[in-house]
């Protein structure tokens, strides 16, 4: 009977701390904090030392949304067709960030010339946000930066099927794609 009861009491005390330990990401949550999306491939994000940090995504490289006063009032329907993207995009990546509770796990692959971190970021449950990008069509593969992507096979196979599919601005024959419309308007 006390062998039992011994028993009974360790698979409880076990149990609680398999329950205690599932519950303490909620209660200790890990990752940075996303305190910005920018746009559809940059967040602002405060590290576990408080250190703020604008992070490109690695890999990728999403439509633009407008930044000055002249760009978001401009007519010309090309303009308007990579914003509209653009913003879709960014809706997108608040969507993730949101289902992540704000935080992110950054795989930082380089630095870019205006003093970004490129990183590779996933949710906590590790979804990657650049492949959900590449699969809905919202970002495309950003080719000159690849070989500094380690999951660049993922990226690549994720736009093969958005492109087979014609999701996002693959169905949409008057996209521009967002470092040919840098070259064209910036």
């Amino acid at each position: 009977m006390v062998k039992q009861t011994k028993q009974v009491l360790l698979w409880l005390c076990a149990a609680t701390l398999i329950f205690g330990l599932i519950g303490c990401d909620r209660i200790f949550p890990s990752g940075d904090l996303v305190e910005r999306v920018s746009d559809g491939d940059t967040l602002a994000v405060k590290d576990a030392k408080g250190n703020k940090v604008n992070v490109r995504f690695a890999c990728v490289d999403a439509p633009e949304i407008p930044h000055s006063r002249k760009e978001k009032q401009s007519k010309s329907s090309q303009i308007r067709n990579q914003f509209d993207w653009g913003a879709k995009a960014q809706e997108r990546v608040e969507q993730l960030v949101k289902q992540g509770g704000d935080r992110v796990k950054l795989n930082i692959t380089d630095s870019d010339r205006y003093g970004r971190k490129v990183a590779e970021i996933r949710l906590p449950d590790g979804t990657f946000i650049q492949e959900v990008l590449v699969r809905e069509g919202l970002a495309l593969v950003y080719r000159p930066y690849l070989n500094k992507c380690p999951s660049k096979d993922i990226i690549e196979q994720a736009e093969t099927q958005a492109k087979n599919s014609r999701r996002g601005v693959w169905s949409d024959s008057k996209f521009v794609k967002p470092w040919e419309y840098r070259s064209l308007y910036k």
